[in-house]
């Protein structure tokens, strides 16, 4: 009898510990995407490298554009070398832009991979011009679902967990082009849609309506506090709405989200000078009770999430597409295009605590080159290292200009030269300079992830490292044609290129082998064996490539394939230097016949 209660009270002990482990785990569980808004610099350094799995966990790594409702955490650690460890074909797709029906391969701006962990595997979220939006196995590559769109998906979605839903799932919230069969007078036009990340299943579909705008595409990406949601569609409409796919109801044939209010983000003024470009493509961000919009009308907005108003302008004038990010002194880094104004674009800092006259901190110009159809400026976002550093480290932006530029630059520290700003009229403090690098015409958002940058464009991509004096130096280059923004998990990098694959670089070991060491005499070195194609389309079948082969030879290219893997490849110029193909590639791009990237084989 003694011996049973004893083996009584000691299963009652294990139940005990055991409930008290479940307890302490289900609550860790509960976290979601607004705790890295949260988290502070000092705690995400300090924490970065920390990560506890359990097998039935759910957990939102990165889940909106550029990693948080501040826009300023991109990743954990970054690789040194850029080895492909894997490449999964994306493929392309059809969409109208003007009266022009083109073609667009792989994926772009601003076209950032969401990180999801499930249980003890890794999954993107990533959309594509080939109208799909993709669940993939981060590890290799393999999808899981595809959902089609009803054009090409250019923006980043926003992950959101439903809490009120009986079955825990996440939804995306996905936004799009505006149709491939649709125009501005249309009735329906359904580019912003919440897909189910179990099942990919659509769940409801929003309409972007017809305004003054020449645009009803969605390229921004939500900011959600708790269950309601915000955000800036294409067509000028800053739209409040819950994002719970149980509130959506059946109206003009589709499921659509319940929408609590809209407000327009455009003046008659703006109008006046800018005509029906008032497209608002960047994502906005969160910062002290207040959500601040970046609008193409040429603003700087604050909306009040108290009074649910906006009382905040800082007319800039310019169209501006990047998104505003916050730093750890409570300001916004904003960059600038060169349109519609007499000045340069460039960087702005912010302080929107301040009326906004008073609100520059600084002003960074960048130079006014053109490149396709952009006349300077910056065309991407900038990033800060704030979320990575502690008290002794310099707070450091970067950002890469239409002039081929990228900049990193010390966002705290202001210099004495005066510069003139946007409007060539004004005047303020410059910041101090850093680093400055020549990588090609870029509308990608360079990342910081510690002491590295990730940066990409027109010409290829690249991996910077700065040292504790704060000297940068190359770690890594790899040629091709990217638009997208990079994101870094655990030392790979995941990145769209316009050559119709997304990428998954990293460091892969070497395997060293017993070698012949003599060499025939008339071999040539390896280098002198590269070739850099500029390529003008890619397909799965021969008998694709050669339709389109015989359209650019109509179009006046010397166009011919070439077979390398499992893929035909149109090239239209082959080089022998890189840069040779580079000038070649930037002739082509001007010209607006094409789109064209760099190919380089041996």
């Amino acid at each position: 009898m003694k011996q049973k209660k004893i083996i009584f009270f000691a299963i009652l002990v294990f139940i005990l510990g055991l409930s008290f482990f479940v307890a302490k785990y289900s609550y860790v569980l509960k976290k979601d995407i607004q705790t890295l808004s949260k988290i502070n610099s000092i705690e995400l350094a300090e924490a970065k490298n920390i990560e506890i799995i359990i097998d039935d966990s759910l957990e939102i790594i990165i889940g909106t554009y550029l990693g948080n409702f501040q826009n300023n955490y991109y990743g954990n650690l970054a690789p040194s070398s850029l080895d492909v460890i894997w490449k999964l074909y994306l493929g392309f797709g059809e969409t109208v832009v003007g009266n022009q029906k083109l073609v667009w391969y792989g994926a772009g701006w601003t076209g950032q991979a969401l990180i999801v962990r499930e249980k003890n595997k890794k999954y993107l979220i990533h959309g594509a011009f080939d109208h799909h939006l993709r669940k993939i196995n981060a590890e290799n590559g393999d999808v899981i679902w595809k959902t089609k769109f009803d054009d090409v998906i250019k923006g980043t979605g926003t992950i959101w967990e439903n809490k009120n839903a009986e079955n825990r799932d996440l939804l995306i919230l996905q936004g799009s082009r505006m149709g491939i069969d649709k125009n501005m007078n249309s009735k329906i036009v359904k580019s912003f849609k919440a897909v189910s990340y179990e099942s990919g299943n659509i769940l409801w579909e929003m309409n972007s309506e017809h305004t003054d705008c020449w645009s009803r595409d969605v390229d921004a990406s939500s900011l959600i506090i708790n269950d309601t949601a915000y955000i800036t569609l294409e067509n000028g409409m800053f739209t409040k709405f819950n994002p719970d796919n149980s509130k959506a109801k059946q109206k003009d044939s589709i499921n659509q989200p319940e929408i609590f209010s809209q407000l327009q983000l455009y003046t008659k003024d703006d109008k006046k000078k800018h005509g029906k470009n008032l497209v608002d493509e960047a994502s906005p961000c969160l910062l002290n009770g207040h959500i601040y919009i970046a609008s193409g009308s040429g603003h700087l907005l604050g909306y009040n999430l108290k009074t649910q108003q906006i009382d905040w302008d800082l007319n800039i004038g310019s169209d501006i597409d990047g998104s505003p990010v916050v730093t750890s002194d409570s300001c916004l880094i904003v960059t600038i295009e060169n349109q519609y104004i007499e000045g340069n674009g460039g960087v702005f800092k912010i302080n929107p605590s301040l009326k906004p006259e008073k609100s520059v901190i600084w002003f960074f110009p960048t130079q006014n080159k053109t490149y396709a159809t952009w006349n300077g400026g910056v065309i991407g976002s900038a990033t800060v290292n704030d979320s990575y550093i502690n008290d002794s480290t310099i707070q450091m932006a970067t950002f890469i200009g239409i002039d081929g530029y990228l900049y990193v630059v010390a966002h705290s520290e202001i210099t004495e030269n005066k510069v003139a700003g946007p409007d060539g009229k004004s005047v303020f403090c410059l910041p101090k300079l850093i680093f400055k690098a020549y990588v090609g015409a870029s509308i990608s958002t360079p990342i910081f992830v510690e002491r590295k940058i990730i940066a990409a464009g027109y010409g290829g991509i690249s991996i910077f490292e700065h040292d504790t004096n704060y000297v940068f130096t190359l770690l890594d280059f790899k040629p091709g044609v990217f638009e997208s923004t990079p994101v870094v998990d655990n030392k790979k990098i995941y990145i769209s290129s316009r050559d119709g694959y997304l990428y998954c670089f990293g460091e892969v070991e070497k395997k060293i082998e017993n070698l012949k060491v003599d060499k025939p005499k008339d071999t040539a070195p390896s280098s002198e064996n590269m070739n850099y194609h500029i390529v003008a389309g890619t397909y799965q079948t021969i008998d694709r490539a050669e339709i389109w082969n015989q359209t650019l030879i109509n179009q006046g290219f010397e166009s011919r394939i070439i077979q390398h893997e499992k893929s035909y490849y149109n090239i239209v110029y082959s080089a022998k230097t890189y840069n040779e193909a580079l000038n070649k590639l930037i002739e082509i791009k001007e010209s607006g016949t094409t789109q064209v990237w760099i190919l380089m084989l041996k």
